[in-house]
């Protein structure tokens, strides 16, 4: 990829690659969806799960790891979702997601991670820290639609 390829931001690094989902279930007691969001205590921040790919690993491969080590919890991905990117102190970042249905599995809290939340979609709306989270959100529900 050229940076050219990051439309509006600066010749520079190469932007840091990352993977992240939008992990879904059905809701309690049937109707609509829960979706996961995480708590990030270093940023003290709430968002999707992601991470930086480890070298070798492709976009699906380090989204579904993400998921895995920030929620505990194994999931499907599915449609991908818009990418974002961003600056991050001056470098730029590049997020692709995935919606991904959830599988079984545990929360652990960790250092990284210290808290899991499943919230209805207007919930979760609210409680996005960062604003460019929250068409990724509108982008999930519009593929989940039949």
């Amino acid at each position: 990829m050229t940076r050219t390829d990051i439309a509006g931001l600066p010749p520079g690094p190469a932007p840091v690659r990352a993977a992240g989902v939008l992990m879904w279930r059905p809701a309690a007691g049937g109707g609509g969806i829960e979706v996961a969001l995480v708590h990030r205590p270093r940023y003290d921040d709430w968002s999707w799960p992601k991470g930086k790919l480890k070298r070798g690993e492709d976009f699906p491969a380090a989204a579904a790891r993400e998921a895995r080590e920030e929620t505990g919890t194994e999931c499907e991905l599915g449609e991908p979702l818009p990418t974002c990117r961003y600056l991050v102190d001056g470098r730029p970042k590049e997020v692709r997601y995935w919606e991904a249905r959830a599988g079984g599995g545990r929360f652990e809290p960790s250092r990284e991670v210290d808290r899991m939340e499943w919230l209805p979609p207007a919930a979760a709306r609210h409680r996005l820290t960062h604003d460019r989270d929250r068409p990724l959100l509108d982008a999930l529900l519009r593929a989940l639609r039949p």
